[in-house]
């Protein structure tokens, strides 16, 4: 992520901006209103964002600190006053978790010369073996970049003396079934690092997309669920919304269960032959490989039955989205459980 692409995707009120979970930024402005004898006499300010990248397969995390929009008014202290930067990890999942920090921090600078040298970095690593859930070694952590800064003497401020940017969030993990599970010959560096937000799968219902059908079939589940197959009159399909996301799962059976489940409905409602012959296939919605595909009753009895859609669509429509989905969860390191999610947005 460039600096202009997060200055753009905060915008005017933004406290951070997601490109993907492996580009974030957070920002904030900071205002100084300098007093004498209790009075107001000029003021200063500037602003801080944060850029935070990963690597592909990489398990270090780089932030890019910009100080920028130095300005000043009436009367003031501000060029000799001193200005602190940290970037604090305030909690870790599991708690004991140790970083390496590399990069070059300013520390602290005065206003003159952090308007001079602007741009500044540091990097954060876990290395495996400190995370939860043997099979996935995962750990979760807040990154909180904090400003703080002192009036010169005999200078005083009014109100506060810096702040903390909106807390990021990253997470490492080294799951079997991703890119570098086992890093190449170096255990150390196996599995990556990525930013902990919920992620949208796009698909296009637009004439022409290989997708079409199938994404036609869900943007129906979205919009109008009375009208899908099996009939449920509170249907309401997950996935729609950062509160009620997608998650993955890994495991054969239940992925085999949640595709039965929605053949039997493709079947009674279109038949044994609902196939035309092997023209057609069962897609269904939510996906097979999620935890809240067609049998999710099955293993959570207080989920409310038949909600989910099932029906048949162009063989080749299915297997593209498959395609696209299956390529969804490598790029995106979506990992199996309800650690992770992801949402569903239809193009039309």
């Amino acid at each position: 992520m460039t600096y202009e692409e997060c200055v753009k995707g905060l915008g005017s009120d933004k406290k951070f901006y997601v490109k993907s979970r492996f580009a974030v930024c957070n920002g904030a402005s900071f205002l100084q209103t300098w007093t004498r004898n209790n009075q107001p006499v000029g003021e200063s300010m500037f602003n801080v964002r944060v850029i935070g990248t990963i690597a592909k397969n990489s398990r270090t995390i780089n932030f890019q600190y910009h100080f920028t929009d130095f300005a000043t008014t009436g009367t003031t202290g501000a060029a000799a006053m001193p200005i602190t930067a940290k970037g604090n990890i305030p909690q870790s999942w599991p708690a004991g978790a140790k970083y390496t920090r590399g990069g070059k921090m300013p520390g602290t600078k005065t206003f003159t010369q952090l308007k001079t040298q602007r741009t500044f970095n540091e990097t954060v690593t876990a290395k495996p073996g400190q995370g939860s859930k043997k099979s996935l070694d995962l750990l979760f952590a807040v990154y909180e970049p904090d400003i703080s800064y002192t009036p010169p003497p005999p200078w005083t401020l009014r109100g506060n003396l810096g702040g903390k940017l909106f807390m990021l969030a990253p997470r490492w993990e080294s799951a079997s079934y991703l890119a570098n599970s086992t890093g190449g010959g170096k255990p150390d560096k196996k599995g990556a690092a990525t930013f902990s937000y919920v992620t949208p799968l796009t698909l296009s219902a637009k004439q022409g997309a290989e997708e079409q059908a199938e994404a036609a079939h869900i943007r129906q589940a979205f919009l109008v669920p009375q009208d899908t197959k099996p009939y449920m009159s509170a249907k309401k399909v997950p996935g729609q919304t950062a509160k009620d996301p997608l998650h993955r799962t890994v495991s054969a059976t239940r992925i085999d269960k949640n595709r039965a489940a929605a053949v039997k409905q493709c079947k009674r409602y279109w038949g044994a032959n609902y196939t035309q012959d092997g023209k057609l296939e069962c897609d269904e919605y939510p996906f097979a490989s999620t935890y809240e595909g067609a049998a999710e009753p099955e293993y959570d009895p207080e989920v409310k039955k038949f909600n989910f859609s099932a029906k048949p669509i162009a063989k080749d429509d299915n297997q593209a989205g498959g395609s696209i989905l299956k390529s969804f969860y490598a790029k995106n390191r979506i990992i199996d459980g309800l650690d992770d999610g992801f949402i569903v947005k239809i193009l039309s």
